[in-house]
């Protein structure tokens, strides 16, 4: 999957138009019709995506942020993108894929292993709401990688790096498959930090929501793993007030967030009713590293993208 362009169909009143500036009992031929519905069609998409662009701009200067945004259905094909290939700390989202891989690469009984760790180990990665009440008897792999979802735990996460072969090894994975945007350097907490001008733990929000559509190939992802991942991300409690907050009702959710000083990210499969799903890409940067605004901008951000989608 490429980055697209907003593809949004125009009205039926707009087809109607396409016999107007015939003259008085004549019949427009139809290569005059085809013209004049195709100009129409194109002039309500660059209408409804100047459109959109205003509504993120508005949110941009109310916000003092950056956002970046791609959503593709899976459906109709239709997309929206706003600074889709501009460079944003990927932060905890990158958890996801890191996840996918283990179990892309693990047998049932392989991922239901022990693994342990010390408290050092715990001190070292930060976040740690799970692990860190294990550093005694540890935990199976599979309980790990799913706290690495759920809860977002930092110790976790570098638990699926190393048991991957570390971050290289998930770069290297993810070029395989597509994405030479995404740069994964570090394990956590180091894979928050972000330099100005360095690519080093950055994506773009086209190639992080290009991977997730991967994820839904069962020739990248088996029917049984993709149901365990999709299960942790459905539960995932950092997510509430994220793009599930602004998603319409009724619309399932599964989503895995990323936080970090100015950084708010948010990416998601989210699946209308009877539909297949949309896979979407919220980046955000605010201006100051302190605010507590980003729960509320992807929220906002992910209402006024998903709504072109109903």
């Amino acid at each position: 999957m490429t980055t697209r362009t907003l593809q949004l169909l125009a009205s039926s009143t707009l087809t109607a138009l396409a016999i107007s500036g015939c003259a008085p009992g004549e019949a427009q031929s139809s290569d005059d019709s085809d013209s004049h519905t195709e100009a129409s069609t194109e002039s309500a998409n660059v209408s409804d995506r100047q459109r959109l662009e205003e509504q993120l701009k508005d949110l941009e200067d109310r916000y003092d942020a950056r956002v970046g945004v791609s959503a593709f259905d899976t459906e109709s094909d239709e997309s929206v993108d706003y600074r889709a290939d501009e460079r944003f700390g990927f932060a905890s989202s990158l958890k996801v894929f890191a996840v996918a891989e283990l179990l892309d690469r693990t047998s049932p009984k392989e991922i239901e292993k022990n693994v342990s760790w010390t408290q050092a180990d715990v001190d070292e990665a930060g976040w740690t709401p799970v692990t860190q009440k294990h550093v005694d008897d540890g935990l199976p792999l599979d309980d790990v990688a799913e706290s690495a979802l759920r809860v977002s735990d930092n110790l976790a996460m570098n638990i699926v790096l190393d048991e991957l072969g570390g971050p290289e090894a998930l770069d290297d994975a993810l070029e395989k498959s597509g994405d030479m945007t995404t740069e994964v350097t570090d394990e956590e907490p180091e894979l928050n930090d972000v330099e100005n001008g360095s690519r080093d733990n950055t994506t773009t929000p086209a190639a992080f929501t290009n991977d997730l559509h991967r994820l839904l190939d069962p020739q990248q992802l088996s029917d049984d793993d993709r149901r365990v991942l999709f299960d942790w991300m459905s539960a995932n409690e950092t997510g509430d007030p994220l793009i599930r907050a602004g998603a319409p009702e009724g619309w399932v959710v599964r989503d895995k967030s990323g936080h970090s000083d100015a950084i708010q990210n948010d990416i998601a499969v989210v699946t209308p009713p009877d539909r297949h799903p949309i896979v979407i890409s919220v980046m955000t940067e605010t201006d100051d590293p302190e605010s507590e605004d980003g729960p509320a901008l992807v929220s906002a951000v992910a209402e006024v993208v998903l709504d072109r989608f109903q």
